[in-house]
């Protein structure tokens, strides 16, 4: 299994991503500049990572959303090929149309990093076969800017066609307003396209992905889309 890393400039979870997938499934990792024009030959997984692309000076996402390389990445995700966003990865797939809302800065206006429970709400896509529905997991969260936000119509149309894939949760399963970090509406902390392919998600699940960081929960992201790919499922 072949992953492309995309590093932006201001990346800082580019590293610890390709460390996750390596150790976890012995996937092959290739580093990918930003100012690239395409992929790797092979790839079967493309990530953006978290971290400060550009430093955020403008909207989180709006600048990278704009690098060479996405226009890879789109083609890339067109053709079916996997593309998961990670925190300020799913900003910058927001930002560029690939994956429908906004993000708004946290109703806190504070920036938060701590960990976080979610509630799987689908098993069914490739990057959660090894999940169960109901299933409550541990990821830590780190960001500023996680309020997920769409319109009424737009979000009932999202939940109509089961895209969210984790909400935010209490450890119990509960998708509380108090369990809620952020104030992204209807608890969403990831979801898919319309395709199931891409994927966007705000908590991290490279940082419980071994048990020296207190969760592996993360490794089964890894495995479900390993086990994916090796089932023909990829493009």
């Amino acid at each position: 299994m072949k992953v492309a890393v995309v590093v932006f400039p201001g990346s800082n979870c580019d590293a610890d991503v390709a460390h996750a997938v390596e150790v976890t499934i012995g996937a092959s990792v290739e580093m990918v500049w930003h100012a690239s024009e395409s992929l790797p030959a092979g790839t079967d997984l493309v990530i953006l990572p978290g971290g400060f692309s550009y430093g955020d000076y403008l909207r989180c996402g709006a600048m990278a959303a704009r690098s060479s390389i996405m226009k890879g990445v789109k083609r890339f995700a067109s053709s079916g090929g996997l593309v998961l966003g990670i925190c300020n990865g799913f900003q910058i797939l927001t930002e560029a149309k690939m994956l429908r809302g906004v993000f708004l800065p946290n109703r806190t206006l504070s920036f938060i990093c701590r960990p976080c429970t979610l509630r799987v709400e689908r098993d069914d896509t490739p990057f959660t076969l090894r999940y169960k529905i109901g299933q409550v997991v541990h990821f830590p969260i780190a960001h500023h800017e996680g309020l997920y936000y769409l319109d009424k119509d737009e979000l009932d149309a999202l939940e109509k066609r089961r895209q969210v894939v984790f909400r935010y949760a209490t450890p119990t399963g509960e998708a509380t307003d108090e369990a809620n970090p952020n104030g992204a509406l209807n608890n969403i902390a990831g979801m898919v396209n319309e395709g199931g392919n891409v994927l966007g998600l705000i908590p991290h699940p490279e940082r419980a992905s071994e048990p020296v960081l207190g969760s592996v929960d993360g490794a089964l992201m890894w495995q479900s889309i390993s086990e994916w790919i090796k089932g023909g499922g990829a493009h």
